[in-house]
């Protein structure tokens, strides 16, 4: 039986290449087995203490076995579903097999199938209902320890769109029983991880469906607690753009779209201020700053580009204050050409070449780009010039 590297093995059962020691890596470079004596596994500052040669077999003996059994039972769920083998019994195979490999989306296929052409057009409503909501405890154990894998999410998905009607004369109260308790259920997963795309893009999903209603000032004060609680939580502050995008084109007069839209660049501010690394933050500015793509006006950009000049009086050697700048300059510029105006954004890319070495070519050819414009001479500093090819290194 060949039991090296498989795509269909769970990362915990892969087999070490031979002449490998398991788990034992320097720089990302595997050391050799005779070497195992010198290694210790420094990762979360924990200590790998060295295993003698007898419980280093007896591990892999275990990891042997284990594969050995994942393999029989995946051969075997796979010979059912070639077979169309839609029974109970295979479903119950399903459950064990995804217990060991969540991420096995034929056998989640597999799942789906049977409950949709063998077991459901033999139950009742009740019992449908009964069993979807084993599948939703299912898949609910199985986000406690994968919280990231896509084919969970969708299985979860597929449970929901399948609850039916009932009980007895009330069509929706399953579903809106069940759909209520899903927002609880994406909170507390958002409590353990503020920043999980997968149940942010899952918590779109049950609002858009949800029998109960959610009013966008709702979700807005949420993601100000979310985003209150951490600055740097991306998919938050998407969340808030995704709202404001809807309510600006909706809702709202120009009026209080302004009111709010300066509430929100006060938010901006205070995160710029609190940690002017964050990517997600300048982001968001930028998406607000062109109103999500609605343009921008000359007086907004000169105002936020003073805010972003004072912030580097702070924090002269920011990246993305840097970065922002050229940014905005450069959309003054389409206003207005200034040759002030470009040798500001030329020295700024000439800072930023040597505060993020690893981009210097793309902050090369957006010079190149300003100089071939307008042919304006190339500053390092107020005071040296360069020649115009920007390519000094």
């Amino acid at each position: 039986m060949n039991l090296g590297w498989s795509p269909f093995l769970p990362s915990s059962l892969q087999k070490t290449p031979p002449g490998l020691s398991e788990r034992c890596f320097h720089d990302k470079k595997a050391v050799p087995t005779d070497q195992t004596s010198q290694c210790l596994d420094m990762s979360h500052g924990v200590k790998r203490l060295k295993e003698s040669p007898e419980a280093l077999q007896a591990r892999r003996q275990r990891e042997i076995s284990k594969i050995e059994q994942y393999t029989t039972l995946s051969n075997q769920v796979l010979g059912r579903r070639h077979a169309g083998d839609f029974s109970e019994e295979s479903l119950d195979l399903t459950k064990h097999l995804l217990a060991i490999n969540p991420e096995f989306y034929t056998i989640w296929n597999y799942r789906r199938n049977i409950l949709s052409s063998g077991i459901f057009p033999r139950k009742t409503a009740k019992e449908i209902n009964d069993i979807l909501a084993g599948d939703l405890a299912l898949t609910m154990a199985a986000l406690r320890q994968y919280p990231k894998v896509y084919w969970i999410w969708n299985h979860r998905k597929w449970c929901l769109e399948h609850v039916p009607d009932g009980p007895g004369d009330d069509q929706y109260g399953w579903r809106k029983s069940v759909w209520a308790h899903e927002l609880y259920v994406v909170e507390k997963m958002l409590d353990a991880d503020a920043r999980n795309f997968h149940a942010w893009d899952y918590r779109r999903y049950v609002l858009a469906r949800s029998y109960a209603p959610h009013s966008p000032y709702q979700e807005l004060a949420y993601t100000t607690r979310k985003i209150e609680a951490n600055f740097s939580n991306f998919s938050a502050w998407h969340q808030r753009a995704k709202i404001y995008s809807v309510l600006w084109q909706t809702d709202v007069g120009e009026g209080e779209r302004t009111k709010t839209r300066d509430r929100e660049f006060e938010l901006v501010k205070q995160a710029m201020y609190t940690d002017p690394a964050d990517q997600s933050v300048w982001l968001y500015h930028r998406w607000l700053v062109g109103l999500g793509g609605k343009g921008e006006s000359r007086d907004l950009l000169e105002r936020e580009i003073t805010g972003i000049e004072e912030l580097m009086e702070i924090e002269p050697e920011s990246k993305w204050c840097l970065d922002s700048l050229v940014y905005y300059k450069s959309l003054l510029l389409r206003h207005s050409y200034s040759d002030t105006l470009a040798h500001e954004c030329i020295e700024l890319l000439s800072k930023l070449r040597e505060l993020d070495p690893f981009r210097k070519r793309r902050y090369i050819d957006m010079a190149n780009d300003m100089t071939n414009t307008r042919e304006i001479p190339l500053l390092v500093n107020s005071s040296k010039q360069v020649n115009p090819s920007f390519t000094d290194i």
